[in-house]
């Protein structure tokens, strides 16, 4: 196929790129409903939807472990709530989450693929997936090549994601797009759309890495482009929201973009997701109605 073919497809896309109109639409469709998502049942939604997430320099076996262990205990001490939807690590720690792991709803999920940077060689980055699947991750996040994409080699840019797409065999492949670094709506739909056409079954915003984490205007114009690719082919694909989503209220703004722009069908934790760490003791707080620090 012709290498224009990249082009082309972010051409053909209609999702505004103007980056005053895409913050004056998520204005716009906050200020109308993000008061009616305000509520306990949307909190434990939000938290059902997490993938608590421990990527530290001193992670270790035992420390995973130990993290893991709380959402056993969580799902023992408050049957009454949902479980997070995953435990996010990294990819060496993939059996010890898969062997403690006790509870069957919550998701095995590693980055992987030269994560956060996505700098390394592409037989490392099929290496480390393929290592990940095999120690149990159910669930592969992997970063976009952002140098070959700034510089325009969308053919590479594509190929890395759909070779990685392979190696997770039956597993997810979300693609952070690190709206932090690209900046710009124009730049966000472009990522988004070769993602989307490269195999992705998830688009992240961010690593919550050395760039700005997620923001509304990036997740608009994702899930724009997942709703835009949805009516193209039928082909269902998640968004997830990551980096600095810490706030009920950041839940609800990123739940009420997701709700609003893709529907009622993206409301389960199978199609929507929130990447982060102090977020669910806050929810928990709130859902619970008093300050908690489980996790």
């Amino acid at each position: 196929m012709e290498t224009d073919k990249y082009q082309d497809a972010i051409a053909k896309s209609k999702v505004i790129t103007d980056d005053a109109a895409v913050k004056a639409a998520v204005d716009e469709l906050l200020a109308k409903h993000a008061d009616e998502n305000r509520n306990a049942d949307v909190y434990k939604f939000c938290f059902n939807c997490i993938d608590l997430t421990t990527l530290n320099s001193t992670d270790s076996p035992r420390s995973v472990a130990e993290f893991t262990e709380r959402v056993n205990a969580f799902d023992e001490e408050h049957p009454e709530l949902p479980p997070v939807a995953g435990i996010c690590v990294y990819p060496n720690f993939a059996q010890v989450v898969r062997t403690v792991l006790d509870v069957s709803r919550v998701d095995v999920v590693c980055v992987s693929g030269g994560f956060p940077t996505s700098q390394t060689f592409i037989e490392a980055k099929i290496a480390e997936t393929a290592l990940a699947i095999d120690g149990g991750a159910d669930e592969i996040d992997i970063v976009l090549n952002l140098g070959n994409f700034l510089d325009g080699d969308y053919e590479e840019v594509c190929d890395e994601i759909a070779e990685q797409k392979a190696a997770c065999g039956d597993a997810l492949l979300k693609v952070i797009l690190e709206t932090g670094a690209l900046r710009t709506a124009a730049n966000i739909k472009a990522a988004s759309v070769l993602s989307l056409f490269s195999g992705a079954d998830f688009l992240k915003t961010s690593t919550g890495k050395g760039y700005p984490g997620a923001s509304l205007e990036a997740a608009y114009v994702m899930c724009q482009c997942i709703k835009e690719y949805y009516e193209q082919t039928g082909r269902r694909v998640g968004f997830k929201c990551a980096g600095g989503v810490a706030t009920t209220d950041d839940a609800v703004k990123y739940y009420t973009i997701v709700k609003e722009v893709l529907g009622e069908e993206w409301l389960s934790n199978e199609y929507f997701r929130i990447g982060a760490s102090r977020l669910a003791n806050n929810l928990l707080s709130d859902i619970l109605g008093e300050e908690t620090k489980f996790f």
